[in-house]
């Protein structure tokens, strides 16, 4: 009994602070009567205040009064969680935003526990898909406590939250994934499968890239909405700054528009988004621009173009690095051929981003710079050869003249000794 009691009293001590409704922490009472009654009776609050030990807001002095109201103070049930005092249970779908923003609505609140933390999630979240459905009485709808949780919410940047980057695409897939849920709003199961198969998410959770797009990168946390097909290249050309620039100028933009296509998606999808390869541009099996364009039209042609300009480059930098690899093994010193060939690279790259000009002659003006160098890193790899092949005659020559030498030297020798 003893034991139990401290343990009790331990967890009050963490666990203690009360406040009034805007949160605002006071001193550590004797007693969390919230604390110690659930934890002996054991119910089903139990587990709750259990979580509330690796809880965000327990560490920064917060109780379960600072949410709930009531008085952690008295022992009497009734008068402990008193609605005239405040209290409020389990609050419903609708409550639970605005629940949690009697602080985080709060500027004053926040200046105090997190000034940086922005103070417009609640008004944002009313204007998300989300927000719209549980304001029409929608009880599957997801709220603040869907994302984060209630009990043993855990700070964004925390690696085990689950809305830290590599572990949002779960958390969405909670409710996305549920082809049961989704059906009743007519929504594909399948964007998170899709998405755990694309460039973004390889980046994001197998190289640790932080920095790649997850769900909420595109569709918004707290004012989370599909994106319309207007807006799709504004959220690429987050990221993809140049490539959204040179859509926007080019004549795709505007025709796109007009048949209400989503840009970017049109080529690329938008969940399983593969990595760009240049069999994607041109008129083979695997080229996007099939969708739209047939033989015998300027697109085809210009797409045809586009994709010889940047095979063309790709070949040339590889016949340069063949030989210039020939030749730096033979011991040949080729290393600011090698060095330069790499302005070659970086020209196809820039290539393939012109590319979203849809301009053949944007990408041959792209692509020129890079075949230079490439022919002159190819040739100085063909000199490099050509001068070892040269050496390697020299010294056999040399080995020949030394031989001959050496040779005559014996015979001399030979003739000496015979003459004594």
């Amino acid at each position: 009994m003893r034991g139990k009691l401290i343990s009790t009293i331990a967890v009050a001590f963490w666990l203690g602070l009360v406040a009034p409704r805007d949160a605002t922490a006071q001193a550590v009472p004797a007693r969390n009567t919230c604390v110690s009654c659930h934890t002996e009776a054991g119910d089903e609050l139990a587990v709750p205040v259990k979580m509330m030990a690796d809880d965000i807001h327990a560490r920064r002095g917060l109780s379960c009064a600072n949410c709930h109201g009531g008085d952690p103070n008295d022992d009497d049930v009734d008068r402990s969680m008193d609605p005239r005092k405040g209290f409020v249970g389990k609050p419903g779908s609708k409550q639970v935003s605005s629940f949690c923003g009697k602080c985080h609505s709060n500027p004053i609140t926040m200046k105090r526990f997190n000034p940086g933390l922005r103070v417009d999630q609640e008004a944002e979240f009313a204007t998300s898909i989300h927000g719209k459905r549980v304001a029409s009485g929608d009880t599957k709808a997801a709220t603040c406590i869907s994302c984060h949780s209630a009990h043993g919410v855990r700070a964004v940047k925390d690696p085990n939250a689950p809305v830290y980057p590599t572990r949002v695409a779960d958390t969405c897939a909670r409710c996305h994934s549920n082809s049961d849920t989704m059906k009743a709003y007519g929504i594909p199961a399948d964007q998170v499968q899709k998405y755990q198969n694309s460039i973004h998410a390889e980046t994001l959770l197998k190289k640790n890239d932080l920095s790649a797009p997850t769900c909420n990168d595109c569709h918004g946390n707290h004012g989370a909405a599909p994106p319309s097909t207007t807006s799709v290249a504004n959220i690429c050309g987050t990221c993809h700054i140049r490539q959204a620039e040179l859509f926007s100028k080019s004549t795709h933009k505007s025709t796109f528009e007009a048949m209400s296509l989503s840009d970017c998606v049109v080529c690329h999808g938008n969940h399983e988004i593969k990595r760009p390869t240049d069999e994607m541009v041109g008129t083979g099996s695997q080229a996007v621009c099939l969708t739209c364009h047939s033989p015998g039209e300027t697109g085809f042609q210009a797409a045809e173009a586009m994709h010889q300009g940047l095979t063309a480059l790709n070949a040339r930098i590889a016949e340069a690095d063949e030989v210039l690899g020939r030749a730096a093994h033979a011991g040949m010193e080729v290393s600011k051929a090698r060095f330069e060939l790499q302005d070659a690279r970086d020209s196809l790259v820039n290539a393939r981003v012109v590319v979203h000009s849809f301009a053949p002659g944007e990408v041959e003006k792209a692509v020129s710079p890079g075949m230079e160098v490439s022919d002159k890193a190819y040739q100085a790899g063909l000199n490099a050869l050509d001068e070892l092949l040269f050496r390697r005659k020299g010294l056999a020559v040399s080995l020949v003249v030394i031989a001959l030498a050496a040779f005559s030297i014996y015979l001399k020798i030979r003739q000496i000794e015979r003459g004594t």
